[in-house]
């Protein structure tokens, strides 16, 4: 694919999971934990040609379109997004079916991405990050980004995605689009964002309130998804999903890594149709 191509994938994605309503998440039915859709649309058309450079490393996209989307919101919109779209990018650009270039492009990830990558999560300062004895992204790396990123995959799901081939990008989130082609977009992306969710603990709700309150979102929302029929219209599907927007909402909690996960299977799809 283009650059240009590219480009356009992405932003289609990030504008996609806007127009969802994804509860506990910012959407354009209702904004959130102090951040709104406008946000997300500059953040994402700051970084969109930092992700399509052509010829860039996976790491220099991730630092360059994480510097752009500082500089024009001053928050840390996008990280989670850009760390999975970066590779896909990279990947897009290569012959090979996606998933078989994605492998390569991760596969040949070296300490120049590691500095890269470490720099640009410092400077996003994601919530609830903390600090390692060992490893810490405030440090330059010792170790290479597949290594380091193994080390953080028990428990974060954004990490996990490196050291397994975007498993759960392909296998939950393009084929849950896939699955549901004849729904509503909309209704797709609410889809694939509660898949996410019921499918195991968030890791920013994790990092930021504990695994058990993950776990106790996880499984409200396994219970709210078995009750909403995807084919429905939105004046069906919505109000269930509004009510524990508003309850998510009220305790403080953003399901982030499931949405950065829908940004990236939605990307995914729009790359390999």
């Amino acid at each position: 694919m283009t650059a240009a191509e590219i480009e356009a994938a992405f932003l289609g994605a990030c504008f996609a999971e806007l127009d969802a309503l994804k509860p506990g998440n910012v959407h354009r039915f209702a904004a959130g934990h102090g951040m709104e859709v406008a946000h997300f649309e500059t953040a994402a058309r700051a970084a969109a040609p930092a992700i399509a450079r052509p010829g860039a490393s996976a790491g220099a996209r991730i630092e360059a379109a994480v510097t752009a989307s500082l500089a024009v919101t001053g928050l840390n919109t996008n990280l989670g997004i850009l760390l999975l779209c970066a590779p896909l990018a990279a990947a897009a650009e290569r012959p090979a079916p996606l998933r078989e270039a994605l492998g390569e492009v991760l596969a040949a990830l070296d300490m120049a991405d590691a500095a890269a990558v470490f720099r640009a999560i410092a400077a996003a300062s994601p919530g609830g990050l903390g600090r390692r004895a060992d490893h810490d992204v405030s440090a330059p790396p010792t170790i290479g980004l597949l290594d380091a990123m193994r080390l953080a995959a028990d428990d974060d799901r954004i990490a996990r995605q490196f050291v397994t081939g975007f498993a759960d990008v392909f296998d939950i989130g393009v084929a849950g689009l896939r699955a549901r082609a004849d729904a509503a977009p909309e209704a797709r992306t609410e889809a694939a964002y509660l898949a996410f969710l019921k499918a195991f603990p968030d890791s920013h709700i994790g990092r930021k309130f504990g695994r058990p309150t993950a776990e106790a979102v996880e499984r409200e929302a396994r219970e709210i998804a078995a009750g909403i029929d995807w084919h429905a219209p939105a004046a069906q599907r919505h109000p269930p999903l509004a009510a524990f927007d508003a309850s998510l909402k009220a305790r403080g909690l953003n399901p982030g890594t499931s949405a950065d996960l829908t940004v990236a299977s939605l990307f995914a799809a729009a790359l390999n149709p």
